[in-house]
């Protein structure tokens, strides 16, 4: 249920929102990837959070693209 209520929400979103929410998850992750080999991360299960959304937008993207 709460995954399709993200679902929901981004799909709302214009091309544009969905592009930049891609960049900032990349670089979130990018930096949760550095910490992690660092050793300075608390929560490894952020990295699973993130890639997670990333692959929900870049699904949303994808599917706006084919469609207009």
């Amino acid at each position: 249920m709460k995954s399709t209520a993200k679902l929901r929400e981004l799909r709302e979103k214009p091309e544009a929102d969905l592009q930049a929410r891609e960049v900032e998850l990349a670089e979130q992750l990018f930096a949760l990837r550095l910490q992690k080999v660092t050793g300075q991360m608390e929560k490894p299960s952020k990295i699973r959070e993130a890639k997670r959304e990333l692959a929900r937008v870049l699904t949303v993207l994808r599917q706006k693209r084919q469609a207009g």
